[in-house]
């Protein structure tokens, strides 16, 4: 019975976080509704006026980017800017030929007038962050805006950002990402799905309330004293956006987000693109979470309500170990439920937990209405896209338990870029993209093997007991099953 009450434990324990984690989401839904309610009053810098035009620096820190670079120069030469006030910085840590014709297509851009730079370091220490700071040491900018190689921001992205720096407490502008390929595939269509959420309903739920929000690595303006206040960039987390974000927030700083300020950038296409992204940030945030968590909990200068929030905030990614955990648990649970009689009562105050997905369901219908519309047509899209969405990311909670178990262990590991493909139309193809790794890892198999676990899940549905079967986890094993399928067998076809 020792192993029984152990799993029982873990299991209810993981529950009760998901739960929790439910509940805060719902919180923020009620700050996003209420928000959206208000006009946004702040005060603006004058762009008719020149002398309160500000200077800026853009700076595009890129690794390896042959499929984008040209979209992405070509881009940014677009700004509606005055130029005698913009400076461009490309800081391009590459280590292939993209190197010889990126420095081509700035020299030919710096023919046209455009204040534009071809920065190079002789190491790729600190990586991103540290690319980030050694351009910084010589932006001329007060202001510095952050593209990666993927984002296509609109000629007038600066005059809808910048402005709001007229508040001096405003150390971040941070706008809404739009995706070019959003249809794309399955696959890109619920990384949409996922981002919208986190674009819409987190990050105005917070920002409202005066929550932590992060900046979000690119797509967003940083003013240069804040950074340097902040205490620079550093790089020893995999998600350096957030962990800056939060040293900042810790000093008094605003941030603002601009959730009506959409910037375009490429979805990845291929499963193993998508999930060194999803290593990334999910390592990242449980870094962040061991490095941050004392100093929020300890900082004197923001609301209990506040705490509550970021510590949830940086343990985002630690949800992905709770489903794990009640996943692989569900089957030894089917077996508890039906040999001990006497704990029936328990299965049924377990049955409870489903709340948590309908207040996910909630939230999400929420923030797609808002998007989309309402309508039956667009609720119908809604619900396949949202059990498509929690089956899909289920499948990716065994890859993503592990990022955060490295990250709370404090292991380090390289920052892994991920690949760009400048891919937005069905005609295009990803295959034969030079950055994409080719070999099979042994984490694969696992999904293979836990696609056939949860099958054994669905079996014993119809003959557990003596009542006939048990169907109470079915549809939870059901989407285990199809989550993990299609990531093992994505996977084997992109030779990740």
């Amino acid at each position: 019975m020792i192993l029984e009450t152990l799993i029982i434990v873990v299991y209810t324990i993981a529950l009760l976080l998901i739960l929790m984690y439910a509940l805060a989401q719902l919180n923020l839904l009620i700050n996003y509704l209420a928000a959206k309610k208000k006009k946004d009053t702040s005060e603006v810098f004058d762009f008719s006026n020149p002398e309160e035009i500000p200077f800026v620096t853009i700076q595009l820190p890129v690794y390896n980017e042959m499929y984008v670079m040209e979209r992405l120069l070509d881009n940014i030469a677009l700004m509606d800017y005055p130029k005698d006030k913009l400076e461009i910085q490309v800081l391009d840590d590459s280590t292939d030929e993209t190197v010889i014709t990126t420095a081509e297509h700035v020299e030919k851009l710096k023919k046209t007038g455009l204040d534009i730079e071809h920065i190079r370091r002789t190491d790729r220490s600190g990586f991103k962050a540290g690319a980030l700071k050694e351009g910084l040491k010589i932006a001329k900018g007060e202001y510095i805006a952050i593209f990666d190689a993927d984002f296509l921001p609109q000629p007038n992205w600066l005059k809808l950002t910048i402005p709001y720096f007229k508040d001096e407490q405003i150390g971040v502008v941070q706008t809404r990402w739009g995706h070019i390929n959003r249809n794309y595939s399955i696959l890109t269509k619920i990384q949409a799905f996922a981002l919208d959420a986190h674009f819409t309903l987190e990050q105005v739920g917070r920002n409202s309330k005066g929550h932590f929000i992060n900046f979000n690595g690119t797509a967003g303006v940083w003013r240069k004293t804040c950074i340097l206040d902040a205490g620079n960039w550093e790089g020893d987390t995999l998600t350096e956006d957030l962990d800056l974000s939060y040293r900042a927030q810790l000093k008094n700083w605003k941030f603002k987000y601009l959730e009506d300020v959409e910037t375009p950038a490429e979805l990845p296409v291929v499963i193993s693109a998508a999930r060194s992204q999803q290593f990334r940030w999910n390592k990242g945030g449980a870094e962040n979470f061991r490095k941050m968590m004392w100093r929020v909990l300890t900082s004197k200068n923001i609301s209990p309500k506040t705490k509550l929030h970021g510590l949830l905030h940086l343990l985002n990614s630690t949800m992905f170990l709770n489903v794990f955990l009640v996943a692989i648990l569900s089957i030894p649970m089917l077996y508890i439920k039906n040999e001990y009689a006497h704990l029936r009562f328990y299965f049924y105050f377990m049955s409870f937990f489903v709340l948590s997905t309908i207040i996910f369901f909630v939230c999400y219908w929420i923030m797609y209405r808002e998007i989309y519309g309402a309508g039956f047509k667009n609720f119908f899209n809604y619900v396949f896209l949202f059990f498509t969405f929690f089956s899909i990311a289920m499948g990716f909670s065994l890859h993503n338990s592990i990022a955060v178990i490295e990250g709370h262990m404090g292991k380090r590991s390289e920052f892994i870029r991920t690949p760009k493909f400048n891919i937005s139309t069905l005609k295009d193809t990803w295959k034969g993209n030079k950055y994409l790794r080719k070999k099979v890892s042994m984490n694969v198999i696992f999904e293979g093997a836990l696609m056939l676990y949860f099958g054994f899940g669905l079996y014993l549905a119809f003959v557990i007991g003596d009542q006939g079967g048990d169907f109470g986890l079915f549809p939870f094993h059901l989407m285990l099953f199809v989550g993990f399928g299609y990531v093992f067998f994505q996977s084997l076809t992109s030779k990740v």
